[in-house]
């Protein structure tokens, strides 16, 4: 199963590196389009919509809201801040209440464990999640930019995995994920600390206003949204008595168990730029 997993993580990578190289934004607006899409076919699932009339139905809506974020946010153009910022904090509001939801959980499913609370938590996960990944490559140097978010997610990922696996012995969420500890979140955030330092170190002279501790408070705030993403499709999940999203990432399970902690963590460290003064 590892080297399954692994195998599958090049494959990704490498595609994601070719795309952000050598895809111009729209071109890759529409590749994270039809991956927010295929990661809404597998939430229309989630959220009880099990007819594939009525999932294609919630795909429709899902692609008609990136549609309309794209053209009301002029992404393929010159984006505004004004237009995107809100929206973004709006975002990253969404993930505040998600983070309640997770620690109250399973008392917490009475608000959302409705069909249609379901269905608008998957809308509020993946809309903003591409509004954010999209809006990045606005940014100079975009493509970096995007490369960078991933890296961040990967590393408190990693970190926290080996840390847990190594260490850890206190459960961080044991009704929502039991393998997850308090041990791997601290090395998650020890990993994504010493990378924020690293980065801080290879900032460009333009980025020479930006501080250290702004960099740190970006890169950590963005790693501790993705745990609370991935924290949030898992209570899903479980609710739904499921174990992984789908199964056409072999060794990873579904598209969205690969996006959820971007989803989360995109909103937050564009916000986190725009913050900063980048």
């Amino acid at each position: 199963m590892l080297k399954q997993r692994i195998i599958t993580a090049l494959i990704m990578a490498g595609l994601f590196l070719a795309a952000i190289a050598y895809v111009p934004v729209p071109g890759l607006a529409l590749l994270f389009g039809i991956l927010v899409g295929l990661g809404a076919w597998e939430w229309a699932g989630m959220a009880g919509w099990q007819h594939r009339i009525a999932r294609t139905l919630y795909v429709l809506l899902v692609l008609a809201a990136l549609l309309a974020v794209y053209l009301y946010c002029q992404l393929g153009e010159q984006p505004q801040r004004l237009q995107v910022q809100p929206l973004l904090g709006l975002g990253c509001l969404w993930w505040s209440f998600a983070l309640l939801w997770v620690k109250g959980y399973p008392q917490s499913g009475v608000i959302w464990r409705s069909v249609l609370m379901r269905s608008a938590m998957g809308l509020l996960i993946l809309v903003p999640g591409w509004m954010a990944a999209v809006y990045l490559l606005s940014f100079p140097p975009g493509g970096l930019l995007m490369v960078i978010l991933v890296i961040v997610t990967a590393t408190a990922d990693i970190g926290a995995y080996f840390t847990g696996k190594r260490f850890g012995r206190h459960k961080l969420a044991v009704a929502v994920s039991p393998a997850k500890t308090w041990e791997g979140f601290w090395g998650g955030v020890a990993a994504s600390s010493l990378l924020a330092v690293l980065l801080w170190s290879q900032l460009p002279e333009r980025a020479a206003h930006i501080g250290v501790v702004s960099v740190v408070a970006v890169i950590l705030t963005t790693a501790l949204a993705s745990v609370i993403g991935d924290l949030t499709v898992s209570m899903v999940k479980r609710e739904s008595g499921i174990k992984d999203s789908g199964s056409l990432l072999p060794g990873h399970g579904g598209v969205l168990d690969r996006l959820d902690s971007l989803c989360a963590a995109a909103p937050v460290f564009a916000l986190g730029l725009l913050l900063v003064g980048w």
